[in-house]
C-alpha cells in the first residue's frame, strides 16, 4: 500500500526541473529589473549632476543672448509652463469625456471597435506629424504664424488619443458590482459616473494625465513646427499670439545651433531643469493620488 502512493522519480525529476526553471527565470526578472533601475538612475544622476550645481537664480529668471555668453531661461521656461497649462486644460476634459462616453456610451458595433482602432493608432503617431497637421491649421490655414496658442492646441491633440484610452481602461476596470449598487440605491447614470467610477478610477486617470503632462513638457518637435524656435524677449507674456519656444526647444537650439561660448554649460543647466521639472510634476500629481487612496481606505 506504501509503495502505492510513492512518488515515481519521473515526478520528482520533473518537479526539480519546474523549481529549477522558475529559480532562473525569477533571478532574470530580478537581474534585469535591478539593472534597468541603476541605468535610469545613474542616467539621471549625470544629467543632474552636471548641471545643477551651476543653477543661478539668474539663469531662471534671466533672458536669453543670442552672442554674449550668461544669458538665461526665463521666457522659455516661462512658455513651458503656459503651454503645457493651456494643453492640460484643453486636453483633459475633452479626453476624459471621450474616454468616458466610450466605456459607458458607445454601442458595441463594428463603427466604435473601429474608432477605437483609430484612437490607438493615434496614440501612437510620432509628434511630428501632429506639428505638420500644427502648420496646416495655424500657420497656412488661420494664417496667425507660429504661436503660443498654436503650440498648446497642438500639443492638446497630441495628448487627447492617450487621454481618451487611458480613461477608457481606467473606467472599464472598476468592478461591476459597485456600479450596479449604486443603480441599485437610486443613482442615476451621471452620478453613478461622477461619484463611483470615477473616484474608483482616478489612479488610473491622474497617472495617465501624469504621463501625458510630462509628454508635453519635455516636446520639441510639435512646438518647432507650430510656436518656432524664438521668444518674445519678455519674462511673462501671456499674448497667445507671441512666439513660444519652450525649455525643450531651447536646449536643443542652443545644442545644435546657438554660437554662444557658453553653450554646452547652457544646455547642461537647461537639461538638468528639465528633468528636475518633469519628476516634480510626476510628484505633484502623486499627491491627489495619495488623497484619493486614504479617503478610499
Amino acid at each position: 500500500m506504501s509503495a502505492g502512493i510513492q512518488k515515481s522519480p519521473f515526478v520528482s525529476s520533473r518537479k526539480s526541473g519546474n523549481r529549477l526553471k522558475n529559480n532562473l527565470f525569477t533571478g532574470l526578472v530580478w537581474t534585469v529589473g535591478i539593472c534597468t533601475i541603476i541605468f535610469i538612475v545613474g542616467l539621471l544622476f549625470l544629467i543632474l549632476e552636471k548641471g545643477m550645481p551651476k543653477l543661478s537664480l539668474d539663469f531662471l529668471l534671466g533672458l536669453p543672448d543670442e552672442i554674449m555668453e550668461g544669458g538665461g531661461i526665463g521666457p522659455a521656461l516661462f512658455n513651458s509652463f503656459y503651454v503645457l497649462i493651456i494643453s492640460l486644460v484643453i486636453s483633459i476634459p475633452l479626453g476624459m469625456a471621450a474616454g468616458i462616453y466610450l466605456a459607458e456610451f458607445a454601442p458595441d458595433n463594428k463603427f466604435i471597435g473601429f474608432l477605437r482602432v483609430c484612437v490607438e493608432g493615434l496614440a501612437s503617431v510620432p509628434s511630428i506629424i501632429f506639428g505638420l497637421f500644427g502648420i496646416v491649421l495655424f500657420v497656412e490655414a488661420f494664417d496667425i504664424g507660429l504661436t503660443i496658442i498654436g503650440g498648446a492646441v497642438s500639443l492638446a491633440f497630441l495628448n487627447l488619443p492617450v487621454l481618451t484610452r487611458v480613461t477608457e481602461e481606467a473606467i472599464r476596470a472598476v468592478p461591476q458590482e459597485m456600479k450596479h449598487a449604486s443603480f441599485a440605491l437610486g443613482g442615476t447614470h451621471l452620478q453613478t459616473i461622477r461619484r463611483v467610477l470615477i473616484p474608483v478610477a482616478l489612479n488610473g486617470i491622474i497617472t495617465g494625465i501624469c504621463l501625458v503632462a510630462g509628454r508635453a513638457f519635455g516636446e520639441s518637435a510639435v512646438i518647432i513646427l507650430t510656436a518656432g524656435v524664438t521668444t518674445s524677449g519678455v519674462m511673462w507674456d501671456f499674448n497667445l499670439l507671441s512666439p513660444g519656444e519652450t525649455l525643450a526647444v531651447h536646449l536643443w537650439y542652443v545644442q545644435s545651433e546657438a554660437i554662444v561660448p557658453d553653450a554646452v554649460e547652457i544646455a547642461e543647466k537647461s537639461a538638468a531643469v528639465l528633468v528636475f521639472i518633469v519628476l516634480l510634476i510626476n510628484l505633484l500629481f502623486r499627491i491627489p493620488l495619495w488623497l484619493n487612496a486614504r479617503k478610499m481606505r
